[in-house]
């Protein structure tokens, strides 16, 4: 795209929208490998078949002595089977079907909680809402869903993280033994409830399958880190954004649902919340790391002015809108349409609330676990019951 087409595209040249482009770029700032971050070298690399995953904790698990590797770090073959099977709790079909009316109960739920205390943390809304719809799909349904949404949460937080070698013992310590509290109060339970009776969730199919406790643990762990966590942050960062703009606001409440999921892909774009992916390709090259947010600001894949929140963005062919905020190829994120549904319609739940509003903006950490920011804090105030 040329410049004078960038600058008809982007009247506002300078602008930029990102509330988490600070502490992206310092978190990321170390990353001593090679970087890839055009769109489409990025989306080349996740799509090579001899790419292997090599982050979220990749490495650590595969010296962990397992019969089967959990699906995130699976290759090839075995991979493309265990998708295929579990494919049938994530289709859009089965999300509208199957799960729309527990987000919507869900929601209406979490707002009727806030209306009635007049205040409420929006990321601690989000978790409960996350936990709660991908526990329905994964079958942890057996144990308090709001302590395990606690347990969850401090589990991402005992990771390993850190360079030090002792910054990693301590990590990898506190998350064995959150881990196993994780394995006890809420993984157990739901297995020996589906041991009794089978459901349509994807415990009950790992035990078809064959797999241990241990190895459902894991698969557990990889669907709570990777899918309820990243998407309360999701529901936090588009709360935000759409609490702190009033244009955008009063479009995604009058618009229909495909105008407020162009809306929250462009927000996602704009703010992925996993912001570095990483690929072996080969022992020699070492690990590659895929810098998310460079890639989906690549004016040449995204068009002009990148940065602005832009939800009529015209993107390069084959280009969609969310970028590659929930990667690409063969390990591109089952749940994207579980977590936009989600967001969309909690969202919409809480902004009819008379009189929400943020009145305390979140804090923005780092999470070196799934490379990508953290929103904490972000308070609500509300006048009364909802329209």
């Amino acid at each position: 795209m040329t410049d004078q087409a960038i600058s008809a595209r982007c009247p506002a040249l300078g602008r930029d929208d990102r509330k988490s482009a600070a502490v992206a770029r310092a978190g990321a700032g170390g990353v001593p490998m090679r970087v890839v971050g055009n769109f489409a070298d990025a989306r080349g690399l996740l799509r090579d078949p001899d790419a292997r995953q090599a982050g979220f904790l990749a490495d650590l698990v595969n010296k962990v002595s397992l019969t089967r590797a959990p699906i995130l770090y699976q290759h090839g073959a075995e991979h493309r089977r265990q998708r295929g099977a579990t494919a049938r709790f994530f289709a859009p079909r089965v999300v509208t079907t199957a799960y729309r009316a527990l987000m919507e109960q869900t929601s209406d739920a979490l707002v009727t909680r806030l209306v009635a205390d007049r205040h409420a943390n929006l990321d601690d809304l989000g978790l409960e809402m996350a936990v709660t719809i991908a526990a329905e799909i994964v079958g942890l349904t057996d144990s308090d869903r709001a302590g395990m949404a606690k347990r969850l949460g401090a589990l991402v937080t005992g990771m390993p993280q850190g360079d030090s070698r002792l910054a990693t013992i301590l990590g990898f310590a506190r998350g064995q033994a959150r881990s196993i509290h994780f394995l006890l109060r809420d993984v157990k339970p739901a297995i020996a409830a589906r041991r009794r009776q089978r459901r349509e969730d994807v415990i009950s199919h790992l035990l078809d399958e064959g797999y241990s406790d241990r190895e459902i643990l894991t698969e557990c762990l990889t669907y709570g880190a990777a899918g309820m966590i990243t998407t309360r942050e999701f529901i936090t960062m588009a709360g935000w954004h759409l609490l702190e703009d009033e244009a955008l606001r009063a479009r995604f409440l009058e618009g229909d649902e495909a105008t407020r999921m162009a809306i929250l892909e462009e927000i996602l774009r704009l703010e992925p919340v996993v912001g570095m992916l990483f690929r072996r390709v080969d022992t020699e090259a070492g690990v590659i790391a895929l810098d998310v947010r460079g890639a989906n600001a690549d004016a040449a894949a995204v068009g002009g002015c990148p940065h602005r929140l832009d939800p009529d963005r015209e993107t390069a062919e084959r280009v969609g809108r969310a970028g590659l905020a929930f990667g690409d190829g063969e390990h591109r994120c089952p749940g994207a349409q579980v977590a936009l549904q989600e967001a969309a319609i909690f969202l919409d739940r809480l902004l009819r609330v008379p009189g929400i509003r943020l009145t305390r903006a979140p804090d923005i950490g780092w999470n070196g676990l799934i490379a990508g920011y953290e929103l904490r804090g972000a308070t609500l105030a509300c006048d009364g019951a909802a329209s």
